[in-house]
């Protein structure tokens, strides 16, 4: 199996983040895998598989041509317009090398719309600045030849490590209130379960758009205050209830088209159960 897999040169483009360090523990052991980090630390000036990377200060042509990956998983975060240059010299490099992108993006491509949950061949459509330009990476993405990117629309993403788990570990240090959304019906995932579904896309070289959220849907405010009861014996609580419409609201990604194996699915409650971890 690894003498299989090992062809592939894998470049995690935001390797220190909270899931592209995820999915770097995941694949380092398969792949050849490369990272990049944007503060120096020692943990990774160290390693000769991690190259230090500043979206809006560095090109990122030279880590690719450092690597010479075979993948390319883009988890960037930083300024929005050096991201989208970013991802046009990506976009450059794939057409000109036997190389292709897995792309994470977000529910958010969707949070105009509200009446039902999307899918993969849904139009995008987004109010806010940031699935604003999610859909403008990935419809840059969309021009390239189909078998040279996969686009991962995610949910929610939580973890025992993940920066919502650790916000709201700090309100309740705080006392501080807790922002719910009644009438926001999503789904959920966790870190772990994404990195494992980017190994299936990897060995099976899918291609195409998927929604990796949990198989259910639930209520923002009632699965907040589940996490809190699992997390917290406190009394107390203060929420503050954020109303942006006065009927239900759906920010949830389903698959209809690539589905992956049962295995590789996520219920809600599995998601909370992987909290205590």
């Amino acid at each position: 199996m690894k003498a299989f897999e090992s062809k592939h040169r894998i470049l995690i483009l935001g390797a220190s983040g909270f899931i592209g360090n995820a999915i770097y523990k995941e694949l380092c052991t398969y792949f050849k895998t490369y990272g990049t980090y944007r503060i120096p630390k020692k943990i990774y000036e160290d390693n000769h598989h991690f190259f230090q990377y500043n979206v809006e200060e560095d090109d990122v042509y030279e880590v690719l041509e450092a690597t010479k990956p075979s993948i390319i998983i883009s988890c960037l975060r930083g300024d929005f317009n050096a991201q989208t240059i970013a991802h046009q010299h990506i976009s450059e490099y794939i057409l000109e090398h036997d190389c292709k992108l897995i792309f994470l993006s977000s529910a958010n491509v969707f949070d105009a719309y509200s009446k039902y949950p999307s899918y993969e061949l849904d139009k995008t459509l987004s109010g806010s600045i940031y699935g604003h330009f999610k859909i403008k990476i990935e419809n840059l993405l969309l021009r390239l030849p189909k078998k040279k990117v996969a686009i991962l629309r995610l949910p929610m993403v939580l973890g025992s490590q993940s920066p919502r788990l650790k916000e709201i570990k700090q309100h309740l240090h705080d006392k501080t209130a807790i922002e719910i959304f009644p009438n926001i019906i999503m789904n959920v995932t966790t870190d772990s379960k994404i990195t494992q579904q980017i190994h299936y896309i990897i060995n099976r070289n899918k291609f195409g758009i998927f929604h990796l959220g949990s198989t259910d849907l639930v209520h923002h405010d009632e699965y907040i205050k589940d996490i809190i009861s699992l997390i917290s014996s406190k009394n107390g609580v203060v929420y503050k209830h954020v109303y942006t419409t006065n009927e239900d609201r759906y920010l949830a990604v389903l698959p209809k088209f690539n589905k992956l194996p049962k295995h590789l699915e996520i219920t809600s409650k599995e998601v909370l159960d992987d909290l205590l971890k």
